[in-house]
């Protein structure tokens, strides 16, 4: 339930740029998953929201365009700073607590950045063929 707390799209977690956000493909299960996992994690304020449930304008204050956020996920920290794909997913794994939080930590680093960076387009391309993926994640 914790991870349906956070997870879910309320006004205060879609348009309070401070607090720190994932914004993730809702239309595939293993996105969606995957995010709940991730968001059971966090401490603080942060949010997973799928694209799906943001307005053109809430994503516009981000920076962001509807392509920007079809085509990766997105985690947008505090302080506006927004990172793409395997970064995205770095940070919002550093942003909790646990063995997931140091695993975060290391993806940002070299070489584990280039790796991750190079798995990003792959786990994408093949996400529905993952546990809890369906035929509505295939790209």
């Amino acid at each position: 339930m914790k991870a349906m707390l956070r997870s879910d799209s309320t006004a205060e977690s879609s348009t309070d740029s401070a607090v720190p956000l994932l914004v993730y493909d809702g239309d595939c299960s293993f996105c969606t998953s995957s995010a709940n996992r991730v968001a059971a994690r966090w401490a603080g304020r942060a949010r997973a929201v799928a694209w799906q449930t943001l307005a053109a304008d809430e994503l516009a204050a981000r920076a962001l365009t509807a392509d920007d956020v079809r085509s990766a996920a997105w985690w947008i920290d505090g302080k506006g700073r927004r990172s793409r794909g395997h970064l995205a997913i770095a940070h919002a794994l550093a942003a909790g607590t646990g063995w997931p939080a140091a695993v975060g930590h290391v993806l940002l680093v070299p070489p584990f950045r280039w790796i991750a960076a190079g798995l990003y387009p792959l786990i994408a391309r093949w996400r529905y063929r993952l546990p809890g993926g369906t035929p509505a994640c295939r790209t």
